[in-house]
């Protein structure tokens, strides 16, 4: 087996999920998942089939995410694995939803940090092993820091 790592390609402001999932409407059923969780939402999801044509599908409502969500997921080639990138809305936003799609099985990551997927690669094809979510801790949070975390949290509206 050899590994490759992929860094997803996006802008500062995108945010990104990473998952595995497996049927032919997959696309269509994400899609669906995104619009129904927040309407205004933009976004474009990569999907990678593991059998038939071996294509990787796309959907969006906005043309560049969805383009680089394909992007994307050939770049990563491995079968039953998509990539939603989206602005307009936060993961907390849509990752439930996206979680109770029949076909997903999981979320590997839903972050606007850098991520890089590391793929496995054997005689048969790609596997999403994990990913890198940003990057390594620096320290422990002290209390200072928790000041912060909570005035940021009131002040984008997600706590009192």
């Amino acid at each position: 087996m050899e590994f490759t790592i992929v860094d997803i390609e996006k802008e500062d402001d995108m945010q990104c999920i990473v998952g595995h999932a497996g049927f032919i409407k997959t696309t269509e059923d994400l899609y669906e998942a995104m619009m129904n969780s927040c309407p205004a939402i933009k976004f474009g999801i990569g999907f990678v089939e593991a059998s038939g044509p071996g294509l990787v599908r796309g959907e969006g409502n906005d043309h560049e995410l969805e383009e680089l969500a394909k992007k994307n997921a050939f770049a990563i080639a491995a079968g039953h694995s998509f990539i939603i990138l989206f602005r307009g809305a936060f993961p907390i936003n849509v990752a439930n939803a996206i979680k109770h799609v029949p076909e997903v099985s999981r979320i590997l990551c839903a972050t606007a940090n850098p991520v890089q997927v590391i793929v496995g690669i054997t005689n048969q094809g790609k596997a999403i092993i994990s990913v890198v979510d940003g990057s390594e801790a620096k320290g422990i949070e002290a209390d200072s820091d928790k000041k912060e975390r909570r005035e940021f949290l009131k002040k984008i509206g997600y706590k009192l």
